[in-house]
């Protein structure tokens, strides 16, 4: 929801600082993160035991790794289909700038640099100073900034342009979409799926792929699968540019926050709420993303205008997707990506092409299965 194609976003939740922030934020309606599901959602609770043992110092490099793996994967996927297909989708090439306003979280950060740059993602520290030359749109915030991080090879466009452009060109390729139908679940016979049930009959294939972000545990079930995969609520506000609004995508680490222009909108997205699958939009979490974009960039557009938006992130523990076979034959999976679905999403798409057809994928997808 935040536009951003984000490899430089791939350290994962889970990390050794991670629970000591979480208990600052609670009971702050405007933190971060915020916990509203229900004390007794044993889902929630299996899923934070398994996140508390990824926030290990081993733990936290070893899921870098692998979504740092695939995000590059994919962000190149993406770039080269861009090419391919003269795809338009108010694509923005000109990186991902991360703001800092406390010298520590900065320090931090640059260490971190230093560690993605090994893994084959090149970051470029900026002073304070070289901030505004960078994007202008950041001169009202920059006394109060410490420093940034510009990831040059990251990029932002518009998801939902993009997946509408996809659709049209894969029916006009021969593929059916059957919109308004609800899954219900998976029919299981010797081992094999012989059909998804849904709201208009059964429907039957070769093979199946389960995507089905953060309902995919419950529709697991039926094969036997308990996915740990819990909804993390994430806010957007899409604002009509009007003045200085920032060109470079922008990531506010302090706040949790993402910027993106997408041609003449501003979108703004944010924090996490975990609410169970409670898609219902909570209107003064959505204003405080509205609030927090107008502060960083009071000159940008017209704020009274803005469109509020959530939905449902497909979280894992470790920060990792599930990508790859089950132990039925015929079924896939390709879900769990969290806030990184769209950074992820034409690389996982393709190992998953090549697995079903037979194929070696073209990268190491070793982590992304069932078993680790």
């Amino acid at each position: 929801n935040g536009g951003q194609v984000s490899a430089s976003h791939a350290t994962p939740w889970a990390t050794p600082q991670t629970p000591w922030k979480a208990l600052r934020w609670l009971g702050h309606d405007d933190a971060p993160l915020v916990f509203r599901a229900a004390r007794w959602d044993p889902a929630l609770w299996m899923w934070m035991a398994r996140f508390l043992a990824n926030c290990t110092p081993g733990r936290t490099r070893a899921n870098t790794e692998k979504t740092v793996r695939i995000a590059l994967y994919s962000r190149d996927a993406l770039k080269a289909l861009r090419a391919e297909l003269d795809l338009h989708y108010d694509a923005e090439t000109r990186g991902i700038l991360h703001i800092f306003r406390e010298a520590r979280e900065y320090d931090r950060a640059c260490a971190a640099a230093e560690v993605m740059a090994k893994a084959g993602l090149p970051q470029t520290i900026l002073p304070a100073s070289a901030l505004v030359q960078s994007e202008p749109a950041l001169r009202s915030a920059a006394p109060d900034l410490v420093g940034g991080i510009l990831s040059p090879d990251d990029e932002s466009g518009d998801a939902h342009a993009f997946t509408a452009t996809m659709a049209r060109l894969a029916a006009e390729g021969g593929a059916v979409f059957h919109h308004g139908e609800t899954v219900l679940g998976l029919d299981i016979e010797s081992g094999r799926v012989i059909g998804v049930r849904t709201s208009h009959g059964r429907r039957t294939a070769d093979a199946y792929i389960l995507s089905l972000g953060s309902w995919s545990p419950l529709v697991a079930r039926d094969a036997g699968l308990r996915l740990p995969i819990y909804p993390a609520k994430g806010y957007s506000v899409t604002v009509p540019v009007t003045g200085l609004a920032p060109h470079v995508s922008i990531t506010d680490d302090e706040h949790k926050m993402v910027y993106s222009r997408l041609g003449d909108r501003l979108r703004a997205a944010g924090t996490a709420e975990l609410a169970g699958w409670n898609t219902t939009l909570n209107r003064p979490r959505a204003l405080l993303i509205r609030d927090l974009a107008q502060a960083l960039f009071p000159e940008a557009g017209d704020y009274e205008q803005a469109e509020l938006w959530c939905g449902l992130r497909p979280k894992t523990p470790d920060s990792v997707p599930y990508v790859g076979p089950t132990p039925l034959p015929n079924l896939w999976l390709n879900t769990g990506h969290g806030t990184l679905g769209w950074t992820m999403a034409v690389g996982s798409a393709r190992i998953i092409t090549d697995l079903i057809g037979g194929r070696t994928p073209e990268i190491d997808v070793s982590g992304f299965g069932l078993k680790r």
